[in-house]
């Protein structure tokens, strides 16, 4: 089921979706039904769908393409391609209650760290150069408490890491072992925000 989350920085009536790459035409052709025939146009590096009762859906991919863009007959298909994609992710989740940190291809863990509190960013930051540093990281993927994982990414072993482009950041409660999934799922899904019809 795709995951919506509500966005307090964006007006009323509009919402972000978290869209699998393989289920992308199906909500592109659920939103035509909801509210008519939809044009489509690039929109800086992501779409805009415009729906013929006024309804609007900028969609963004999990990451830039980087040289390697997502292959298809229509815009929606080469995004779906792109956020299809496996890309070496390395996800730092971080709360006072506990941090997960993954080095994942695409939504698959391949390894990582999870601890029940936050101890320090130092200690956490030792545990993100081991995971990282035995696998190939694109990408840095942020979550939990922006405040602590800029604390843990500012460490000094973490210098190089920190300079990777950073994608979005994920909204995660309980960072521990059994979110890491969820969130690569998430990390790799296409951003959907959706605003409403004028009334």
């Amino acid at each position: 089921m795709d995951r919506l989350a509500a966005a307090p920085q964006q007006r009323p009536g509009s919402r972000t979706a978290l869209i699998p790459a393989d289920r992308l035409q199906g909500w592109v052709d659920r939103f035509a039904s909801s509210h008519g025939p939809v044009g489509v146009d690039l929109d800086d590096d992501g779409l805009l769908l415009r729906a013929a009762d006024g309804a609007i859906a900028r969609m963004k991919a999990p990451w830039p393409a980087d040289g390697r863009p997502g292959r298809g007959k229509t815009d929606i298909e080469r995004m779906a391609a792109l956020a299809h994609q496996e890309r070496g992710l390395g996800l730092l989740l971080v709360r006072r209650g506990g941090y997960s940190i993954a080095a994942t291809s695409g939504a698959i863990v391949l390894s990582s760290k999870s601890g029940n509190r936050f101890l320090d960013a130092k200690s956490t930051a030792e545990h993100a150069v081991r995971i990282f540093g035995e696998h190939h990281i694109e990408y840095i993927v942020p979550g939990g408490d922006r405040a602590l994982v800029d604390q843990v990414l500012a460490q000094q072993s973490l210098r190089n890491v920190s300079a990777r482009t950073r994608l979005a950041f994920l909204d995660v409660q309980a960072p521990k072992a059994a979110a890491l999934a969820k969130a690569a799922a998430d990390a790799c899904a296409v951003r959907v925000t959706v605003a409403d019809p004028p009334r």
